[in-house]
């Protein structure tokens, strides 16, 4: 198999999904000094859904991600992922409730001084408890799925942007999570490598229930695999639909003219 064609990706979930209503932010706000970043937010996600954030850079797309991570705690307001506050929450129960969510960043922030194979077992062993012939089954599972094989004894150094992502996401998608969060995964690849990985996205996004959160800049990409688009403007959306109603008829002016800057 070519190392850059990768393989129709099928998961076998280890644990039932959720269904449902999976994801709630109530009431989110956040800030940054003086400076509002997310505004007495309040949308929920559906176990299962993808669902893409667009809008202008610093709308507050990033930021909910971040929070969803962990990687920022909210200065008001409630977060609830299946079920479980993650905000506010013993720091035990946010540990739980965090198992449960992947993430795969612009920069691919992949372990320099392990091996790709290492690079996407570690965590299911350390975190997991997982065996290492366990993980590492998965991991060979994995790395076919997103073409990289052969490249399995190399360091992230030696794999092109490309390959790195889809490490990235390899590694994201180990941990088994119900939720897989994308924080433009695409905007530090070169053009020509933009495609690749957008197709392992597309695959997983057919094939699989994961619920999916994905902020872009790609608007064909947020077309093709989105169930809903919420348009964020000032840390609030200002309109939610399905791609056909986003892109197609767009309600809101705010909408109409980011649209029209960037299709």
């Amino acid at each position: 198999m070519s190392t850059d064609t990768h393989a129709p990706f099928e998961e076998k979930p280890e644990t039932p999904r959720a269904t449902g209503e999976l994801i709630r932010l109530e009431r989110v706000t956040k800030r940054f000094g003086d400076h509002t970043v997310l505004d007495n937010l309040d949308f929920s996600v559906d176990a299962g859904k993808h669902v893409t954030l667009i809008g202008p850079s610093g709308s507050g797309k990033t930021t909910i991600l971040r929070l969803l991570m962990t990687l920022l705690k909210p200065d008001e307001g409630v977060i609830t992922v299946d079920g479980q506050q993650l905000f506010p929450a013993p720091e035990k129960q946010v540990r739980e409730v965090r198992k449960k969510i992947g993430m795969v960043f612009q920069q691919f922030n992949l372990f320099p001084n392990m091996s790709v194979l290492r690079n996407i077992t570690e965590a299911p062993v350390t975190v997991l408890g997982m065996s290492k012939d366990a993980a590492e089954e998965r991991a060979r599972e994995l790395l076919e799925m997103v073409g990289l094989t052969d490249h399995l004894d190399k360091r992230p150094a030696q794999l092109s942007g490309g390959q790195q992502q889809r490490v990235a996401i390899a590694r994201a998608l180990a941990m088994r999570p119900q939720v897989l969060l994308l924080d433009e995964v695409t905007s530090a690849l070169d053009p020509e490598l933009v495609a690749g990985v957008l197709d392992v996205l597309r695959d997983i996004a057919r094939s699989t229930d994961i619920t999916m959160l994905c902020v872009t800049h790609e608007m064909n990409f947020a077309r093709d695999i989105s169930d809903q688009v919420l348009m964020f403007d000032s840390g609030r959306v200002i309109e939610a639909g399905s791609p056909e109603k986003i892109f197609n008829e767009p309600e809101h002016d705010r909408t109409r003219q980011f649209l029209s800057a960037v299709l």
